[in-house]
């Protein structure tokens, strides 16, 4: 899928089934190599991320089986503990694969990962953790070589940020650490709480998973495992901007109702409603959004923050959603400094969008945007175009689609399923 067509402006109604969240098996797949028993995953999306994770399993030794939306590894056998560049360079997650080579082989050779451009993504909690278990770690030239000569040994650990990838590197090595780790501060999105529970069925000591103080038990040794990963709430709350941006009437099916509490409340500001129910979401449509002002008559701010703090991973998204309101609202990127920049890219549909700094962007609406060309510059922005061009006027191409590929399954035929007017070309 090199671009995607769309005709905007089409009525949509419908129901969705969301997928299962990339970012909790991701960190799945790294984890499965701690044991070289078989580790069954199933709800897994097939996307061009989970494939890359595969492919550098494969890579270090490990039989993959991906068959419809479950895969089988089973790591008998690490058969080299380096990860090539060019696969290195593809995913952030590459770098996860750290800790089950440590903890396996005593030795690890990784180069910095890839991912989206969003902004400057620290290692240093990673490299903070792992040393602190006892890796001696040498970062001072490419690719990074780390080295465990002995077993980990638990630590009282503090992360000077809650960060989702460095959270679970150091679970994943505490898991099989000498005595006690204490991860604090924490991350504690639902990826990280699914990472937890497939630890735990692989025989992981692991208490305080959902809260930024994390206990973990070493445990001499893990075993096999069968889990279902959670419903990936990032891609239903994308369908919740769409129906938003578009008036559409929509049903989401498959969720988590805690993890859309924050979420409500973000949307409510834009003056969109909608049904939670413990597995379900319906957004009634026609709905005419009117942002609500704070106390005071101010203008309101929506921020990102770890969570449960509004997801950064919506923000896109949420911007195009309140292009399509009336009023004024302050959207405030706190977490990555490259974020803001797709919003160009809405003003060249005819957003009205004042891009105060790198972190802040001030919206007023509705804006009748119009269809352009366009490229998704990563898989966030990318889907938060594909919602604009289905509320615009006329036809939009979007370009580089399969950055969306990487985080979203099906895009193209799930949008088609409730009367949209795309199409792959």
């Amino acid at each position: 899928m090199d671009s995607i067509i769309i005709n905007g402006g089409q009525s949509l109604k419908g129901s969705i089934k969301v997928s299962g969240n990339k970012n909790a098996v991701l960190p799945m797949i790294a984890a499965s190599l701690l044991t070289d028993e078989e580790v069954i995953l199933h709800n897994v999306p097939n996307i061009i991320d989970v494939e890359v994770m595969l492919i550098i399993a494969r890579n270090l030794g490990a039989e993959v089986d991906f068959t419809g939306n479950t895969i089988r590894i089973k790591s008998s056998d690490i058969k080299t503990t380096e990860i090539p560049h060019d696969l290195s360079s593809r995913i952030r997650t590459s770098l996860l694969f750290a800790s089950p080579l440590l903890a396996r082989c005593g030795k690890a050779s990784l180069w910095p990962p890839g991912g989206d451009v969003i902004g400057r993504r620290r290692l240093d909690g990673h490299f903070y953790g792992l040393s602190s278990l006892g890796a001696e770690i040498d970062s001072s030239d490419v690719p990074f070589r780390m080295t465990s000569r002995k077993r980990f040994k638990g630590k009282d650990l503090f992360l000077d940020e809650a960060s989702v990838t460095a959270t679970e590197q150091l679970l994943i090595a505490a898991t099989v650490a000498e005595g006690e780790t204490i991860i604090r501060n924490a991350a504690s999105e639902p990826h990280v709480t699914d990472l937890i529970e497939l630890l735990t069925k692989m025989g992981a000591n692991i208490s305080g998973g959902g809260s930024n103080t994390i206990h973990i038990r070493g445990v001499d040794k893990l075993h096999g495992a069968e889990h279902n990963v959670v419903s990936d709430h990032i891609e239903a709350g994308s369908y919740i901007a769409l129906a938003a941006a578009t008036g559409g009437e929509l049903e989401i099916n498959g969720i988590v109702s805690r993890h859309f509490w924050m979420t409500r409340r973000g949307f409510e500001r834009l003056g969109l409603h909608f049904e939670l129910e413990p597995e379900r979401i319906f957004i009634p449509g026609g709905q005419h959004m009117v942002i609500k002002k704070d106390f005071g008559n101010s203008i309101p701010v929506i921020s990102d923050g770890p969570w449960p703090q509004f997801p950064s991973d919506m923000m896109s998204c949420t911007i195009v959603a309140a292009s399509q309101a009336e009023g004024t609202v302050l959207f405030f990127e706190k977490m990555f400094e490259s974020r803001m920049y797709f919003v160009d890219r809405l003003i060249s549909m005819g957003a009205n969008i004042i891009v105060c700094d790198p972190h802040r962007a001030v919206i007023s609406g509705p804006a009748q945007l119009r269809g352009t060309t366009l490229s998704s510059p990563d898989i966030r922005a990318g889907m938060a175009i594909i919602i604009a061009g289905l509320c615009a006027r006329g036809k939009s191409i979007i370009m580089n689609t399969g950055m969306i590929a990487r985080g979203y399954e099906n895009i193209v035929s799930k949008l088609q399923s409730i009367g949209a007017h795309i199409e792959e070309a």
